[in-house]
């Protein structure tokens, strides 16, 4: 059974239009509801889900629906507000909870939304689990009698809670003293958690980013947009610039020249650091994007790089299946098992600070002689019904492009899994042909 509703990372659209209305999101809290009470069994205590947002003005709607969906089914609800998803991730497992919702579109702009959900173990849950919610949902509503109806309540220090996780995955030697900081929140999730835990820290920090109104999330802020930060940190004189997205899961970096670093070196960072300080690090897993240089300088350091497919649940998959710890995305999803069940830019940005205060060496020397092969994205919307898979005249402009790159680079075309959206990536040892090529194939997508 294929998944209607269900992407690479929950449910996600555009607000007001199928799925993302009140009335369907009301029934996927109902059908989330019957599984749960099915998989925990008959006669046992209500279910308890904790529901977290990041700060688009349709979280209000959507959280009321979920809501009313899972008291239908006889399902109790926490209330956390504004939370990073890691953040409701991390509340799910420490509640000792059954699940754990995040209403986000994560990196997209204010008016999509979407849902996304987390077991009682903190981590994304599988395929299998999603297709037995399609099927509820396609089921009749089993409505609770007044007596058999859940109940809601807020959970007030659901942030605090999770600034002081974030500052446990750091040794508590670990100080910030000396170093400022711009933290950059896209005006989403964690616009009040980010500041607090690097000046908790001891950091001295200059918050960007930080003012939502529920219309202004990834606006010309954040880890998708980091041309701010970088102007704010050469502007404040700061020593580095912390970029998150909407929901904070993903991380982009900025030191004090204004060089920007992305997901692939930051990964790179952070296995370097283990590796002096002497711990194991038999692989680490990537994507089908990663660079082709940062799986070089791994394999010269004798650790495996393995490319999942992209997709963060793809590769903290990969990590489960192999009982690695390390992984991650240039888009800024990286994955440290070792301190959480899934991507946190907040404690990846501080794995990556740690690096630098610990052995007093900076992110430009961590990754000196690591220079990444140019790579181009482009992105190409689709109309809707186009089948871009059947395009012969792309086919034809791919193998012209593999021929052309010869040893020299590689190309992949996919859809995205959360837009209506083709990515073109070519990457290359010349940044004249990789702009080229890929340039070439989006031009051929778009005459389609």
């Amino acid at each position: 059974m294929n998944r209607t509703y269900f992407g690479t990372d929950g449910i996600r659209g555009a607000v007001g239009q199928a799925p993302i209305t009140a009335d369907f999101v009301l029934r996927l809290g109902h059908a989330v509801g019957r599984v749960l009470r099915a998989n925990k069994g008959t006669g046992a205590v209500k279910p308890m889900v904790l529901i977290g947002k990041d700060t688009r003005i349709s979280g209000y709607m959507l959280e009321s629906a979920l809501e009313a969906g899972f008291a239908s089914a006889g399902v109790d609800v926490l209330l956390t507000g504004p939370l990073p998803t890691p953040g409701v991730a991390y509340l799910t497992r420490a509640l000792r909870l059954d699940l754990g919702v995040v209403i986000s579109a994560s990196h997209n702009p204010f008016g999509d939304n979407g849902i996304k959900f987390f077991s009682a173990r903190g981590e994304k849950l599988p395929e299998a689990w999603e297709r037995q919610v399609e099927a509820a949902l396609a089921e009749p509503a089993q409505w609770c009698d007044s007596q058999g109806l859940g109940k809601a309540r807020r959970l007030d220090d659901a942030q605090g809670r999770y600034v002081e996780f974030c500052k446990s995955t750091v040794g508590n030697e670990i100080t910030l003293k000396g170093l400022k900081l711009v933290v950059d929140a896209a005006h989403g999730a964690a616009y009040q958690v980010a500041p607090s835990v690097f000046h908790e820290l001891g950091a001295d920090v200059v918050a960007i980013g930080c003012a939502p109104n529920g219309l202004n999330i990834n606006d010309g802020f954040g880890a998708t947009q980091p041309e701010a930060l970088v102007r704010a940190v050469q502007e404040q004189g700061a020593d580095y610039g912390i970029a998150l997205d909407g929901d904070a899961d993903r991380l982009q970096l900025v030191d004090a020249s204004g060089r920007l670093y992305n997901g692939d070196e930051l990964l790179l960072l952070m296995t370097l650091d283990r590796l002096d300080g002497g711990q194991a690090v038999p692989g680490v897993v990537g994507t089908l994007m990663t660079n082709l240089a940062v799986e070089q300088a791994l394999e010269r350091r004798g650790v495996a790089c393995v490319r999942a497919k992209v997709g963060d649940r793809y590769v903290l998959e990969e990590l489960i299946a192999r009982g690695w710890a390390l992984g991650g995305e240039g888009s800024g999803h990286l994955i440290a098992l070792d301190k959480h069940t899934t991507g946190d830019g907040l404690v990846s940005a501080l794995q990556v600070l740690q690096a630098v205060v610990h052995r007093q060496r900076s992110v430009a020397q961590w990754l000196g002689g690591v220079e990444l092969f140019p790579q181009v994205l482009i992105n190409v919307r689709l109309a809707p019904g186009q089948d871009w898979q059947a395009n012969a005249a792309l086919a034809d402009a791919r193998a012209s492009a593999i021929a052309e790159l010869g040893t020299r680079g590689r190309l992949l075309i996919r859809p995205s899994g959360t837009e209506p959206l083709v990515r073109v990536m070519v990457e290359a040892d010349d940044a004249a042909l990789a702009r080229r090529c890929a340039e070439t194939l989006a031009a051929v997508l778009r005459q389609a």
